[in-house]
């Protein structure tokens, strides 16, 4: 049946609005506007995740653009460079939105901003290059995934916001494909197990609470109504673990310390793909990989 709906597909489901990509109908938002203003409202909001999944201390001031910019050109050190260059790049996202607060503000006063515009212009080389300089930063955790997160707010400024949302519904299915992988994978480490059975439902209910806390922008408002059960049903899941760790000796845990490992592992990553919101194949490939090594070791 899947096979038969084109991606792009909108359908009402259980009350939801919902648009169908690569196998699964994820939430969907009606924008019928596109103004300077309501791209500045999203790059700021993309800003601020970005900033808060990305290593600490890029979060350069916009004013700070000439200093941090010398002392980047002056570095010689590969490793500090890397650093410097992220800090950079922090600096010119902040220009950016910070010009482009300044065009909304002279449209709201009545000033027409052509596209000719030299503070348009001026935006659009910081955002540019903010990204090319991006591949000096990393996430916080080390992990995959900046690419996806730091070119979004870019993106947002060279294309229409209905454009960019159905790039995110892409890579929000792709997402969601490897919630799926990481929880089959995980499942078959854990049905080896009978003092893992108890683990199966919270996994079904935390695979499903990620997808939907996926597929939410946070202004809406059903984020209160979804946050809340996803958060519910990730500490049921380290609950549990946790729980099976302290009582070891009744359960026989260090005779399977890898499957233990395997299956704490299967909640972080589903951790991950619910606040990155972006897809992480090499992680997860990883991670299904190890599944599998287990599943032939032990059978």
């Amino acid at each position: 049946m899947n096979s038969e709906i084109g991606n792009g597909t909108t359908r009402e489901i259980e009350g939801k609005s919902c648009v169908y990509y690569d196998g699964y109908w994820i939430r969907s938002y009606h924008l019928n506007k596109d103004s300077f203003a309501d791209k500045k409202q999203m790059i700021d909001l993309l800003t601020r995740r970005v900033f808060h999944h990305v290593e600490q201390g890029i979060n350069t001031p916009s004013n700070r653009l000439d200093e941090i910019r010398g002392i980047y050109d002056a570095e010689d050190d590969p490793a500090r460079k890397r650093v410097k260059g992220a800090m950079l790049a922090g600096s010119l996202l902040n220009r950016g939105r910070h010009i482009l607060t300044v065009i909304v503000e002279l449209e709201e006063a009545g000033v027409k901003i052509e596209s000719t515009n030299e503070l348009l212009h001026e935006c659009g080389s910081c955002f540019m290059e903010a990204l090319e300089l991006g591949k000096n930063i990393k996430l916080a955790d080390g992990g995959e995934g900046i690419d996806e997160l730091w070119g979004e707010p870019f993106r947002v400024f060279t294309m229409p916001i209905k454009e960019f949302f159905k790039t995110r519904y892409i890579k929000i299915a792709q997402t969601m494909s490897e919630i799926d992988r990481v929880n089959e994978a995980a499942r078959s480490v854990i049905c080896q197990f009978t003092e893992f059975d108890h683990i199966k439902v919270k996994l079904t209910e935390l695979t499903e609470m990620t997808k939907l806390a996926c597929e939410t922008i946070r202004t809406d408002p059903v984020i209160f109504d979804v946050w809340p059960r996803y958060i519910a049903a990730k500490e049921k899941y380290e609950n549990c673990m946790l729980n099976l760790s302290i009582n070891n000796n009744e359960t026989g845990y260090p005779l399977s310390l890898d499957a233990y490992r395997l299956v704490k592992e299967a909640g972080m990553l589903l951790v991950k793909l619910a606040t990155l919101r972006v897809p992480i194949p090499n992680s997860v490939k990883d991670f299904s990989q190890r599944c599998e090594d287990f599943d032939i070791k032990n059978n």
